[in-house]
């Protein structure tokens, strides 16, 4: 009788779909017999060695003298970069340079020979489209032709009149050890870099958790500290005397106090925090406004909160302060702390409890940014707080409360030569072939 042979185990399984997997990844990777050409081609090996020749102008220029060129470029350091191709639709007149440019994406020299023409390219800041131009027809008539001399030539000058520098070439080749080993290392690694991601996303939520317990006291208090204000309000919005804007600015300081206690019922993190507040500034702001309806004043300017304690309310006035061992600053203030620091006194500073016991707001942890943030918002906050423990939290680059931030430079958003540009390049700086050969751009260089 004959035996069913044993089911195969599931680690045997398991390794043999790894090896198939291997060896279906190593025939994709494998370089091909026979190269094929074409504008990939050209921008990936431009990218590896700086010289590309197509295989069908090896009998013109050959591998040996490509190399040689390529290890002069590499040397120079310099973004110059050649390329040795037929006159074929492989490569359009028309788009040849712009395409090559796109695809290789560093900011830098472009030679191209085509068939029997050889034109210069470059991007603004490289080198000036004359000095290309004239390096180029230099070449061309100092070896007519010549591939080999006029490209050694027209490099020789390019490496010394070019500005900045090309970037690291990447490796020619991929070996089989540096594809089978990482894979390896992935395989047996995977399970513990998933506990090790799943254990720092715990921490991370435990942190948050006890942040944000820590923030639910200090927003309570500023929440039931808006609803006393709310109850001691002597305003009945049926009276005679009521109009519909007060009515209106009653009711939006209701709601803002609804919509803060939901906020806060809701919050999962620190960082929602900073709408509960936002919206208990928005609610005091409405009743400063129904005060002013009240007793015929003007109605108030939009203001930030009482820097030193946004329970007091819409600030009346900038006063110039300094916190204890700081530098001095402008910060909003209510009607009486700005009348305290104009008079030398202390203002009344809203503490909170911590480790060290209670401190200031901007002394007590990066619990705090949201919670300032959403009273103060992004943009003025780390001006108020600078040279606190707060402000230093905020001015990183890691916090959602930093001030926007600035880029400085010029050309391709400040890059330069051997910079990483991608498809942001000015496409008129690199034309075609069209109109026939003529040695870079400029019409007194003919051809062959």
């Amino acid at each position: 009788m004959l035996r069913r042979p044993p089911a195969a185990r599931p680690a045997a399984r398991s390794a043999a779909l790894l090896v198939g997997l291997l060896g279906l990844l190593l025939l994709l990777i494998a370089p091909s017999a026979s190269a094929a050409g074409g504008i990939d081609e050209a921008a990936t090996s431009l990218k590896k060695s700086q010289v590309y020749v197509d295989p069908a102008m090896t009998s013109r220029f050959s591998e040996d003298q490509a190399a040689a060129l390529g290890k002069k470029l590499r040397d120079s350091g310099k973004a110059v970069y050649i390329a040795v191709i037929p006159d074929s639709a492989q490569y359009p007149s028309g788009t040849v340079a712009r395409d090559l440019r796109d695809e290789v994406g560093v900011v830098g020299l472009y030679g191209i020979w085509r068939g029997n023409e050889f034109k210069a390219f470059a991007d603004k800041g490289v080198a000036s489209k004359n000095t290309v131009s004239n390096m180029a027809g230099a070449a061309v008539r100092s070896h007519p032709g010549d591939i080999n001399g006029a490209l050694n030539d027209f490099a020789d000058h390019a490496v010394r009149q070019v500005k900045g520098h090309a970037p690291e070439a990447s490796s020619g080749g991929i070996s089989t050890a540096a594809i089978v080993i990482p894979l390896a290392l992935l395989v047996l690694a995977g399970g513990g870099v998933f506990l090790l991601f799943r254990r720092a996303k715990k921490r991370r939520e435990e942190k948050e958790r006890a942040e944000l317990a820590q923030l639910r006291t200090v927003v309570d208090e500023d929440i039931t500290a808006f609803g006393e204000e709310l109850d001691r309000l002597d305003f009945n919005p049926g009276a005679p005397d009521a109009d519909d804007a007060q009515r209106a600015d009653y009711s939006h300081a209701l709601d803002a106090y609804e919509r803060a206690k939901q906020t806060m019922d809701a919050a999962k993190r620190p960082a929602d925090v900073s709408q509960v507040t936002e919206a208990l500034a928005d609610g005091r702001f409405a009743l400063a406004t129904l005060a002013a309806r009240r007793e015929k004043r003007p109605l108030p300017e939009r203001r930030s909160p009482c820097f030193f304690d946004p329970r007091h309310g819409v600030s009346v006035q900038d006063v110039y302060w300094a916190p204890t061992g700081g530098a001095p600053r402008t910060v909003p203030a209510c009607a009486a702390d700005a009348a305290r620091v104009t008079s030398g006194q202390e203002p009344d500073i809203r503490t909170v409890q911590t480790e060290y016991g209670q401190q200031p707001y901007w002394n007590a942890g990066p619990a705090y940014s949201p919670w300032a943030g959403g009273y103060y918002g992004s943009g003025v906050l780390p001006g108020l707080l600078v040279g606190t423990a707060l402000g230093s939290i905020i001015a990183g680059p890691d916090t959602a409360w930093a001030a926007g931030s600035e880029s400085y430079g010029h050309g391709h958003g400040g890059l330069e030569a051997g910079d990483d540009s991608g498809a942001n390049f000015d496409p008129s700086d690199f034309g075609g072939f069209d109109g026939g050969f003529d040695g870079g751009g400029d019409s007194d260089f003919g051809g062959f």
